[in-house]
């Protein structure tokens, strides 16, 4: 895979998410900062850091990218979301309109 077809996630801890672009364009938020007209750092680098989103969470929702374009044609299937995460899930997907 090519560097410009993956885009790189960044937690509030460091760990870094390398994932698919399409898979990431998912997000509202994230499509706006990786296409932006101008010079931002996430358009030339292809890399978002979230200083407030966990590196658990993030992978939370990474995961969510993946299931979304997979069943984004309508299949129901059931996306698992542990109870614990919930709360900070929700603010995190709302903050990405996802």
């Amino acid at each position: 895979m090519k560097k410009e077809e993956t885009v790189k996630l960044i937690s509030a801890e460091g760990f870094e998410f390398v994932i698919d672009k399409k898979a990431a364009m998912v997000s509202q938020t994230i499509r706006n900062m990786l296409t932006s007209p101008g010079s931002f750092a996430e358009t030339q680098h292809g890399e978002v850091t979230f200083p407030e989103i966990s590196t658990i969470i993030l992978e939370k929702i990474c995961q969510y990218f993946y299931w979304s374009l997979q069943f984004a044609s309508g299949k129901e299937t059931e996306f698992h979301i542990e109870p614990e995460l919930s709360l900070e899930l929700m603010m995190a997907a709302n903050y990405l309109h996802t």
